[in-house]
């Protein structure tokens, strides 16, 4: 026999499952959201149109390569058209693919692949449509899709002498390369709108590197020049919109005794505190992967962790940087026990959105966040334990559903005088 929750869960199963079976358009609050009006920063908020404007979205890496493939394009759809029925308002995803096998973006250096960047293309004018806003990595620290390995790799075919990838941050024609990276994509006239990138106001933010690490020179003093150099360089092309780096949130020596909130008190390079400091940086971020970081720890630890991380840094946000704080990644592996883990995974969901909203609620300077990943059915080969498929776990979709319907009520609030 059925209990009642059993029971709930089966109807919403029904209920999500015939939803986004639906061709509905996105509601008229979700198409004010992508309609001419740049987000910006207001001390510690992000602000729209003089009112404070909170983020629940969602990670969908996988939107460029798909949207260029003509038989899987109608996934991309798809999946932002689900974004906005779960209320979310910011999708993020890369806007790089670095000498791939299967779906380059940038061939090699300054030569890319049109088909790559119409998908890009596509990709935007779909978040559009369905009333999101985008943010858009421009690089990746590891070696999938290319990342900063391939930069340095093109460096030694020039005959330019590497001794590891963090030469990434440091080589003069490696960081020519990511400047003209950069420059190409904000200057990108779309194919479908006719808007320079660098124009359009349905993307959020450009984010410098996905989880930049510099294992090489722990003082960070090589990635904090290294930001310096490049959000300036973004800010001479685009003073349009707001710049992220994609930082994981680890402290270094700026504050030292920040660094005890450090998984294993390890340093990688970074200093949350003196990297946000920069002036061309909008807002902060940090990650959460409390499994992977601590492995071995039991779940009451993982959980505290996640606790004294979040609201370290909402406070560090708050206390010494003054700028809005975004959690751009989070969640918890499904590989093991499912049923098991999909209680713990939907908790830590609970979790982090309650810190958030308790945030915002108060004025805050945590602002929102955004799970990993979204997927629709038919994408088996993308899974990797994260995933979030709706006909599947309606009960996570109506968790993420709930924290987007209850920061728009703070969206909504109050007007910034």
């Amino acid at each position: 026999m059925l209990g009642n929750l059993q029971i709930f869960l089966f109807i919403a199963a029904i209920s999500f499952t015939v939803i986004l079976s639906l061709n509905l358009p996105a509601t008229d609050q979700q198409r004010k959201s992508a309609e001419g009006i740049f987000i910006k920063v207001n001390g510690k908020q992000f602000v729209k149109d003089r009112q404070p404007f909170y983020i629940n979205g969602l990670n969908a890496y996988w939107l460029m390569s798909m949207a260029s493939e003509p038989t899987e394009k109608e996934k991309v759809s798809i999946a932002l058209h689900q974004a906005s029925l779960l209320g979310t308002n910011v999708v993020r995803t890369w806007a790089f693919s670095d000498a791939d096998d299967y779906f380059p973006l940038q061939i090699s250096p300054g030569f890319y692949n049109e088909k790559m960047f119409k998908g890009l293309d596509f990709v935007i004018s779909e978040a559009k449509k369905n009333g999101l806003l985008l943010i858009l990595s421009l690089v990746n620290n590891n070696e999938e899709f290319g990342g900063k390995e391939q930069y340095v790799e093109w460096a030694r075919e020039k005959g330019q002498p590497i001794s590891s990838s963090d030469d990434f941050f440091t080589n003069d024609l490696v960081k020519r390369f990511y400047k003209h990276h950069v420059k190409t994509i904000l200057t990108r006239k779309n194919s479908i709108s006719e808007i320079q990138y660098k124009d359009d106001p349905t993307i959020l933010a450009w984010e410098l590197i996905n989880e930049p690490r510099c294992n090489s020179d722990i003082s960070g003093y090589t990635l904090q020049a290294w930001i310096e150099e490049m959000s300036a360089y973004v800010k001479t092309i685009d003073n349009n919109h707001l710049l992220e780096i994609g930082l994981e949130g680890f402290y270094g020596d700026s504050i030292a005794d920040r660094k005890q909130f450090n998984p294993n008190n390890n340093g990688v390079g970074t200093d949350f505190i003196s990297n946000n400091l920069v002036p061309g940086i909008d807002f902060a971020t940090i990650h959460i992967y409390p499994e992977q970081w601590i492995p071995g720890s039991n779940l009451m630890d993982q959980f505290v962790f996640l606790q004294s991380w979040i609201q370290g840094h909402i406070r560090d946000s708050d206390e010494i940087l003054n700028k809005p704080l975004l959690i751009t990644e989070f969640g918890r592996s499904c590989q093991n026990s499912y049923s098991i883990d999909l209680e713990v995974r939907e908790n830590l969901y609970k979790l982090v959105y309650s810190y958030i909203y308790a945030s915002a609620k108060e004025g805050g300077a945590g602002a929102g966040s955004l799970f990993w990943q979204l997927l629709v059915h038919g994408q088996d080969d993308l899974r990797d334990g994260y995933e979030v498929i709706i006909s599947e776990t309606p009960s996570s979709a109506f968790i993420v559903y709930d924290q987007s319907q209850r920061l728009l009520t703070l969206n909504n609030a109050f007007s910034i005088t």
